[in-house]
């Protein structure tokens, strides 16, 4: 049997008595994983994972993991590796309330679709969240063959995404792709995410260079809207060593402590902020408001403004939330190891 060196999929050499591998697909309670001996099933050990008080993130995929290996059925995962980067949205039926989408990452390619799907405030989310996550974000603007002029949306994203890649592209007529090329590099994994039918699976193939995932369009005059079909989130290795992790179209995109995201994403806002008349502005009706002064200058847009408050205010919610969370997780743990004490 040839042996799989994990190093291929990313993977930096630690100190460990036990087998490393990686997360290739999340299902309900089985994980996909690849180690030296190729793709395996595994599931989590119990003992580790289910417990009162769990020392170990739950994996996602793309998460480098530790097992114990069985050869002729289902491995254990046993521990989940730190992380380098990772995707987090908010989810409120977690404990921790939080998901993780994917892990270990170097590109966090941001997919919208050129046609009348077109949304700057949805980019401006992702975008957000794509700089918290501590990976690279690239905004890929697909199905430039469905415009005449992708021109004047290019440029509407580019002036607020300061620093970031911006790419028109078509995975049918091949346009554009070529450009991504210094972000294919072997052994870089690269996170897809958008929502459903921006062409996630068809920009997959066209990197490809075959078909290797199923693609559906919707019936319509111009095709413009396509139907995803990744159901669950998956690692794919590329022959040229590019690793893509799939995701599925998400209806929503809560936020979840995204503060550095904001100061990356919102940076000319937050150059205001702090330089009002008063300290406790509300940037409403005050006198000697910074923001005011800037969009009536026309140095700052209400729009912006406005898609950054809403932001802000979403994510100040989440940290509350986060706050209140974690101090009931305390307050219980307390009082279940007082309650045990006392028996």
């Amino acid at each position: 049997m040839t042996k799989i060196n994990l190093i291929d999929y990313g993977f930096r050499p630690i100190e460990a008595n036990d087998m490393p591998a990686r997360v290739i697909a999340t299902h309900r309670e089985r994980y996909d994983l690849v180690c030296e001996y190729g793709e395996i099933s595994a599931y989590l050990k119990t003992s580790i994972y289910y417990v009162e008080y769990p020392t170990e993130e739950f994996p996602t995929t793309g998460d480098f993991v530790l097992i114990q290996y069985n050869p002729i059925g289902e491995s254990i995962i046993i521990k989940t590796l730190e992380r380098k980067s990772e995707f987090i949205r908010s989810d409120g039926w977690s404990i921790t309330g939080k998901q993780v989408i994917a892990a270990n990452f170097d590109y966090v390619f941001i997919m919208a679709s050129l046609n009348n799907d077109f949304n700057l405030k949805r980019i401006e989310r992702y975008l957000t969240m794509a700089w918290q996550s501590r990976a690279v974000p690239v905004i890929i603007l697909t199905k430039s063959d469905l415009v005449e002029d992708a021109s004047e949306k290019l440029r509407a994203v580019e002036r607020f995404a300061s620093g970031v890649g911006v790419y028109a592209v078509s995975a049918v007529t091949g346009a554009g792709i070529d450009m991504l090329g210094e972000y294919l590099k072997p052994g870089k994994t690269i996170v897809f995410l958008g929502s459903s039918g921006v062409g996630k699976s068809s920009l997959l193939n066209a990197l490809a260079g075959e078909e290797i995932m199923e693609v559906n369009v919707t019936r319509n005059v111009d095709a413009s809207k396509g139907r995803h079909t990744t159901t669950y989130r998956q690692l794919i290795m590329l022959e040229s060593g590019v690793m893509i992790i799939d995701t599925p179209g998400m209806r929503e995109l809560g936020m979840f402590d995204a503060s550095d995201g904001l100061s990356d994403v919102f940076a000319d806002i937050e150059n205001y902020l702090g330089k009002c008349k008063f300290s406790d502005c509300k940037h409403a009706s005050e006198p000697g408001c910074a923001i005011k002064n800037a969009i009536q200058s026309g140095e700052l847009s209400a729009a912006r403004w406005q898609r950054y408050s809403e932001l802000n205010k979403e994510n100040s919610f989440s940290l509350k939330a986060k706050q209140a969370r974690n101090k009931a997780i305390s307050k219980f743990s307390k009082q279940l190891k007082k309650s045990r004490k006392d028996y």
